[in-house]
């Protein structure tokens, strides 16, 4: 990687301390109190910026929590990017609208809707039947005050993207059988599968319908499918700049439902035809995006699921491929092209944070747009000239849009949705603390203080591991760690061999030990926030994760006694029946060298299950009915085990909910699932024993 200059760097550093300094609402006031789970009802959510064409403006979604609905409602908001206006509602709550895309003139917005048929003034849309209560596409022109209703598909749509010639949208729909009314007896309501992949997380049981690109017409409505096929899906549906071509991806081998992952790019006439390849890996490929004067399109490639992300450029007519920098050891997102198609940009997670970078091609450099102790998220790029929108948020902030350059390190806070309520709170900070790991390898660790820390009083310590192991915990925004900070515990994080942002070889450095180098890794980590810590109480420690962290939960538990309480979080317990059961079946065999069959041994003693007569931590378990990633049989093992072998446990099931619960589950229950978390510590760290439930604390 291409460092930055000095001066760049300290410059740029200077311009976002004095701009955090400026936009924070904690600066110079008195602060009330720490936060609470509840406050998650408070929360606005902040996501998908899109820029002008012109670089001018930006729109982007805002998610309010409502909780009487006990669901998210979306907004559409729109500002200038050069903050002379304040940013406004262009499109209410009651469209329930999301992903806006610019109009290639930047006069209308198209986004996606389930909004009834029937307008806000009383005229109609034009829907009907099955399709007018699906998603569809909708257009709201600037000059107007009511959107207009574009697409009638029977499935609904997703991901569309207006044409570069104003007039058509690319939308995908899942052809196959239409939903029919429940009352229709005649409908069978068994699952019939020949392929082993038959169920994914957080789209459930697959039924007959396949993802596909449709062409829209902005003016009439009209509905071409362009694409189709019974054994795969279409995705990512990207536009020529001509108009002429799409370009998408697909496992086309017909083995994506035999768990193939064999993903590449192609291209399709808008009219349909023949397709043309672009990628020809082995492996995933993906994000495609055509060069702004169309002859190339850049894409992300794998040489297999588990190989290394690269970036390439292919001719657009197909032909070899070339990587424009070969030593590339990120995981690159949101690919784009700069406006003059000089540069490519992405963001990528780094160690502990996130930021945006460009290659540029014909010098073959990779360099770091965006710095400081921050995630930076979502750039978007204008068409035209050098303007760029992305999302930051920060240990103390949650994502908000910003304005920059490509050019210059100049940017511009826009929006400050969260500013009332981080007015009331008092936020803890974070401290990155490194250390040796094993093999003396380097470790980030993050250590965060209890609010209100005193320097002479001992506190209990929070150990929590991140998911995955593919990811990273760092400086983003984390709820669960303010809540913990707020009832006067310590917070110790870190980012053990297996997690991204520290290249591919310390990804990888998990492979074969699952508990082994990263658990001393871990607890490596731990023990140096204690020697550097002395006010943390040792006697007090308690453990959580979720995923990975969960099991990684379960199995130090089982390898040693040094924690008073532990929670672990839709974790794995029993890696040999997990794999017959979870949505990628036999997944763990680039982890373990082979699958169950040729490694049963190995599958076994790396299972929290079989040391589950060694526990002595009192352990909440919780997991979610619709859990396909780590079903819940895990949970029920663990739990069953454990009190088998007369241990302190309890289990919590979340109905409805999937391995993504404390993401993006319902609002209630994801409230609800750090409720149980802090009554748990609550119980065994801060010696609470008769702690009430968060059903009884409400009351039920």
């Amino acid at each position: 990687m291409q460092p930055l200059p000095a001066a760049y760097t300290s410059m740029r550093a200077h311009i976002i301390v004095a701009l955090f300094a400026a936009a924070s609402p904690l600066a110079g006031r008195a602060q009330t109190r720490g936060i609470t789970p509840e406050d998650y009802f408070s929360f606005k959510l902040v996501s998908d910026p899109r820029i002008s064409p012109d670089g001018s403006r930006v729109v982007y979604v805002v998610s309010r929590v409502d909780r009487e609905l006990n669901r998210r409602v979306p907004s559409i908001w729109i500002t200038r990017t050069d903050g002379s206006a304040p940013a406004r509602v262009l499109v209410g709550e009651a469209w329930s609208a999301s992903a806006p895309r610019w109009s290639a003139d930047g006069t209308a917005i198209e986004f996606i809707s389930s909004h009834p048929a029937t307008h806000e003034d009383g005229s109609a849309s034009g829907a009907s039947g099955a399709a007018a209560a699906r998603p569809q596409l909708w257009e709201l022109r600037l000059a107007d005050t009511i959107p207009r209703r574009v697409s009638n598909i029977p499935n609904g749509v997703s991901g569309c993207v207006p044409a570069p010639t104003g007039d058509r949208a690319a939308c995908l729909s899942r052809t196959g059988p239409t939903d029919r009314e429940p009352t229709d007896s005649a409908r069978s309501d068994t699952r019939h599968y020949t392929r082993i992949a038959y169920k994914f997380n957080d789209v459930g049981w697959y039924d007959d319908r396949r993802s596909h690109i449709w062409i829209v017409d902005l003016r009439t409505g009209d509905a071409k499918q362009i694409t189709d096929g019974d054994e795969w899906n279409d995705t990512d549906p990207q536009w020529s700049p001509d108009g002429a071509r799409i370009a998408f991806v697909s496992d086309r081998t017909g083995h994506e439902y035999d768990l193939g992952r064999n993903f590449d790019v192609w291209t399709i006439a808008a009219t349909g035809g023949s397709l043309t390849n672009i990628s020809s890996s082995g492996g995933p490929d993906n994000q495609p995006r055509w060069s702004p004067d169309g002859t190339a399109i850049a894409f992300v490639s794998q040489a297999s699921e588990d190989g290394p992300a690269q970036i390439y450029v292919a001719p657009a007519t197909g032909g070899r491929a070339v990587a424009p920098f070969p030593e590339l050891d990120l995981i690159p997102t949101d690919l784009q092209w700069s406006g003059d198609g000089k540069s490519i940009f992405f963001d990528a997670g780094v160690k502990g944070e996130y930021h945006v970078f460009r290659i540029d091609p014909a010098t073959q450099r990779l360099t770091q747009v965006t710095v400081g102790p921050r995630a930076v998220r979502s750039p978007n790029l204008a068409a035209k000239g050098t303007a760029m929108v992305y999302l930051v948020n920060d240990f103390t902030h949650l994502d908000e849009v910003y304005a920059g350059a490509i050019d210059t390190p100049a940017e511009r806070q826009l929006s400050n949705h969260n500013a009332a309520l981080w007015s009331q709170l008092a936020l803890a900070s974070v401290q990155r603390l490194s250390f040796k790991g094993a093999d003396g390898w380097d470790i980030d660790g993050f250590l965060v203080k209890p609010i209100n820390w005193q320097p002479n009083r001992k506190y209990p310590v929070v150990l929590s591991i991140h998911g995955g192991p593919a990811g990273q915990y760092g400086v983003d925004w984390f709820h669960e760690f303010q809540a913990y900070a707020a009832r006067g515990w310590a917070v110790f994080f870190t980012n053990p061999r297996g997690s991204t942002g520290y290249g591919r070889k310390f990804q990888r450095g998990i492979e074969g030990e699952w508990g082994g180098k990263d658990y001393a890794d871990i607890m490596n980590g731990l023990d140096v926030a204690i020697a550097g810590n002395p006010w943390i109480d040792t006697t007090r420690m308690g453990v959580t994760g979720g995923s990975y962290g969960g099991y990684m939960t379960n199995w130090i538990v089982g390898h040693t006694n040094r924690f008073a309480a532990a929670v672990t979080l839709r974790g794995i317990s029993n890696f040999i029946s997990d794999d017959g059961t979870r949505d990628g079946a036999y997944g763990h065999a680039a982890d373990f060298g082979g699958d169950i069959f040729d490694k049963f041994d190995l599958y076994w003693d790396r299972s929290p299950l079989k040391y589950a007569r060694n526990v002595t931590t009192p352990i909440l378990i919780l997991h979610s009915d619709n859990d396909y990633r780590v079903p819940i049989e895990q949970g029920e093992q663990w739990f069953r085990a454990l009190k088998h072998f007369g241990k302190t446990a309890e289990i919590v099931f979340f109905p409805r909910e999937n391995h993504n619960l404390t993401r993006t589950g319902e609002p209630k229950h994801l409230v609800e699932s750090l409720n149980w978390q802090v009554r748990w510590f609550e119980r065994y760290l801060d010696g609470g024993r008769d702690v009430a439930t968060p059903a009884a604390r409400r009351g039920q």
